[in-house]
């Protein structure tokens, strides 16, 4: 009996049952999707940190070392389970050169190890520790992923020839959000080359329990340990690992969680559409004694049945598509080994998301029980209300043509029913414009200053070299002779010791210089700009507990020096851990130094760039924008698939709701229809009628999904940005895509959807059309 009636319903309403279940697909694959894609990411990290044996704390450090004092301090300290010293051979860029291409413009610092024999390993395509031979190198994944070399290709480092044999997964400078990168070469062929380089040691160490980090973090800063370099440690590493393909994982989630709402709302829509044709049916069903439950399990079937359908073929779905969207997990992090967990919470999305769709429809079906028998019976439809519209008459219009002014009338009328409408365009809007400005805002030049950098056309970077700061004071004379140069300025960072309350002291790390040339983004306060001033990164500041006014003391040449908290920032840069001051630098050696400068004709970019390089060559130059394409090229290109995506799924949305909500708008004004057609409505005017509603809807919910875009959206963007390390953040729109391209084109797909959903509207039998 259920299932002849659940097949005649189907059949008689085609279209609107083929949509519901395209809806309930598309929702169920996305979320089905971001559930495998989160589980296999964090599982893929895991596994790859596991194999590699991920070092819970390392301290990169530029000068001498004292290896005895630090066996004494590991052997000292009881949360220390392992301990060592690894060399890191940096490499000029300019002398690398992998197939075809060399790696002078490349802002990574480049350098050459060789394979752990301990713990931090680097790892080949099956998670192995690489071993080459004699004449063999082993090329960060990075530079495969890119297409600069594949395996085979000839490689030459400082003159010497190599064989590219494969490519290794580091889990500490995977990403390109990390700014070194380690080849891996035989213990021979890494003596030759040590001649052509400046060694920097990797101070590692694995901890008993990973709970005693800060704890030990503090304890290494307050014995004194070498740190001429940034600090690192486990969360950091494995926060940078997941950042790239997470975000793109979060916008999915965003936009499925929106099409959900979609399909709920298009449910919603049909459902109130099919209890109006049978509204004097279900009044009949009461009148002789059947229970409204009996009632509402016809409908539940029904809706179960189309349900069930999406939510199968949308977990299908998210099968055959998990593998094109792993790749990039696959290729940078390696198997997760959670395939049979991806699977099953997959397939907990998608049970989740069908069980929520019956209670939805259950609440809807409440209704019933307000429905009167005689009522039903007797007026065969339930009565709209229309009070908001009987103050427009037509008779009293003297701007709007009568097609504009009904349509007005009509909206206004009808609120309710026009409401749907609405909200899907509202959030079609929003999944539309939302990604797009985050992959605007990421890919600014201005991006950078909302993670510790100054926005400038170029920044030379000084370090792991002699005498620096005369180098760098002979970079600033160079400049300020330069006529090409608009502005220009110096920063050197320094080692202090800073006073805790408890009379200890712990290393902080200050850049020092006028920081009003290259402002930052200030989470709180702003920049220091008097010799009392600094202003901390959000993690020293979380760590030190310190807040914009608190005091703090730094031990300097001159003695005690007692400055102000003027401001937190947001940092990615040598770990996230550095503070920012404007007084004198004094006679200790500095730890390194950076050159941002601003040129007053920007197109002799390249040329100065080369020009510097040569000049300068133990200094890294590079372009802002270069800088940018290369430390968030691979989150770019998530988030910009990301953004096409929900682009072409927003696109899709408004095209088949609208087309589904005419369909259902023209059957029920049948009656409407033909009184209009009766006293002299062409069939175009019925049309152009129902044209001006959708543009009126559409245009109303591109501004409200715009507005929420910029507010809510921008919140949601910046959780997911706050994941590189900005704590502090704002859009920063294309005008020409957020605001003409996109609006174009979710109007231009209402307007098709519209002609092509109400193309028969006006084709009736007038005397039927009335008499039913």
């Amino acid at each position: 009996m259920n299932r002849k009636i659940i097949q005649r319903d189907i059949a008689g309403n085609k279209a609107v049952s083929f949509l519901t279940v395209l809806f309930i697909t598309a929702a169920a694959m996305l979320l089905s999707l971001a559930g495998i894609l989160v589980t296999n990411l964090f599982g893929s990290i895991d596994r790859l940190m596991a194999d590699a044996k991920t070092p819970h704390f390392m301290q990169m450090h530029t000068g001498d070392v004292d290896f005895g004092e630090l066996e004494a301090f590991a052997a000292g300290n009881s949360a220390v389970e392992d301990f060592q010293v690894l060399e890191f051979l940096n490499v000029g860029g300019e002398k690398i050169r992998l197939g075809e291409n060399s790696l002078a413009l490349s802002v990574q610092d480049n350098g050459f190890s060789v394979q752990s024999s301990r713990f931090d390993f680097l790892l080949d395509e099956n998670n192995r520790p690489a071993q080459p031979k004699d004449g063999e190198l082993w090329v960060p994944v990075c530079y495969n992923r890119n297409h600069t070399v594949q395996a085979g290709d000839k490689a030459v480092i400082n003159g010497k020839a190599f064989v590219v044999t494969g490519f290794v997964r580091d889990s500490q400078m995977n990403s390109t959000l990390a700014s070194s990168k380690r080849f891996v070469v035989s213990a021979g062929d890494y003596a030759q080359l040590k001649e052509g380089g400046s060694v920097e040691y990797l101070i590692e160490f694995r901890l008993k329990d990973l709970s005693d980090l800060s704890e030990f973090e503090s304890a290494y800063s307050a014995s004194q340990m070498p740190a001429n370099g940034p600090t690192l440690s486990w969360p950091l590493f494995r926060m940078i690992s997941a950042v790239s393909d997470g975000i793109m994982i979060a916008v999915i989630l965003l936009v499925s969680v929106i099409v959900i709402l979609i399909a709920l709302l298009c449910i919603r829509f049909t459902l109130l559409a099919k209890t109006e044709d049978d509204y004097r049916e279900i009044g009949v069903m009461k009148a002789v004694g059947i229970r409204v439950s009996d009632i509402q399990s016809i409908y539940l079937a029904v809706y179960a049945v189309l349900a069930a359908a999406g939510c199968i073929m949308g977990f299908l779905l998210s099968l055959a598509l998990r593998g094109p969207l792993q790749e990039s997990i696959r290729a940078n992090l390696g198997e997760s080994g959670n395939d049979g967990l991806s699977f099953l919470l997959g397939m907990a999305g998608t049970l989740l998301l069908f069980f929520f769709i019956l209670f939805f429809i259950r609440r809807i079906l409440k209704r019933f029980r307000r429905i009167s028998p005689v009522q039903a019976i007797r007026q065969g439809s339930e009565q709209e209300n229309v009070r908001g519209g009987k103050s427009l008459r037509l008779s009293k219009n003297r701007w709007l043509s009568a097609n504009l002014f009904l349509a007005v009338k009509d909206i206004a009328a009808r609120k309710r029913l026009y409401l749907t409408m609405l909200f899907v365009i509202i959030l079609a809007c929003f999944i539309m414009v939302v990604p797009q400005n985050l992959y605007h805002t990421i890919s600014d030049s201005s991006f950078v200053t909302y993670l510790g950098v100054g926005r400038c056309d170029l920044r030379m970077d000084i370090q792991q070299t002699e005498e620096l700061e005369e180098k760098a004071g002979s970079v600033g004379e160079y400049l300020e002779r330069d006529s090409a140069v608009e502005t220009y300025a110096v920063f050197v960072t320094e080692l202090f010791d800073q006073e805790q309350e408890d009379g200890t002291t712990e290393q902080i790390k200050v850049e020092l210089g006028n920081h009003g040339a290259f402002p930052l983004q200030y989470v709180d306060g702003k920049l220091p700009s008097r010799d009392s001033d600094i202003a901390l990164s959000v993690l020293y500041a979380e760590e030190m507990d310190k807040k914009v006014g608190d005091k703090m003391i730094l031990l300097t040449d001159k003695g005690e020096k007692q400055l102000t908290v003027c401001g937190i920032y947001s940092d990615i840069t040598n770990g996230g851990k550095t503070a920012k001051a404007a007084f004198q630098p004094g006679t200790r050696e500095a730890a390194w130094s950076t050159v941002c400068v601003n040129l007053k004709q920007p197109g002799v970019l390249a040329e100065k760039t080369e020009e510097y390089s040569r000049k300068f060559p133990y200094a890294k130059v590079s372009g802002m924008e270069d800088y940018v394409t290369q430390t968030f090229g691979q989150t770019l290109r998530a988030v910009r698939t990301a953004s096409v995506g929900a682009g072409f799924v927003a696109v899709v949305v408004t095209l088949l709701v609208i087309l589904l909500f005419m369909k259902l708008l023209t059957a029920k004004d049948r009656y409407s229809i033909a009184v209009l057609k009766s006293v002299g409505f062409t069939g175009s005017d019925i049309s152009r009628q129902y044209i001006w509603r959708s543009v009126l809807v559409v245009i109303l919910g591109i501004l409200l999904g715009s507005v929420l875009a910029g507010t809510l959206g921008e919140r949601i963007a910046g959780a997911a940005i706050s994941s590189l390390g900005a704590a502090a953040f704002q859009f920063t729109e294309d005008p020409l895509s957020s605001f003409v391209l996109s609006p174009a084109v979710l109007l231009f797909t209402a307007l098709a959807a519209t002609i092509a959903g109400t193309a028969k509207a006006g084709n009736l039998c007038i005397s039927q059309s009335i008499k039913e």
